[in-house]
């Protein structure tokens, strides 16, 4: 796994205590589901990252990463 790859997936944490142990940003409550769903809505990057001004891009492409490494899983024919 390229540096890259690794730095980001080091935004990501899990806390059992916070959010319910779902996969958040930074250990903030900004859940890595809440930033897909506004994507997925077609809200401006950069309009977000200003209404939470604690949040990076980094944190986003985090985020997005995230998402592809859960679901890219290879499905076995029985």
């Amino acid at each position: 796994m390229p540096a890259s790859v690794a730095y980001l997936f080091d935004r990501i944490t899990v806390n059992p205590r916070q959010c319910g142990g779902r996969p958040c940003t930074r250990g903030m409550r900004i859940r890595v589901i809440d930033i897909l769903e506004l994507l997925a809505a077609g809200k401006q990057i950069f309009k977000f990252l200003e209404e939470l001004p604690d949040l990076e891009l980094e944190d986003i492409k985090a985020a997005l990463l995230y998402a592809v490494r859960k679901l890219d899983h290879p499905v076995l024919a029985a």
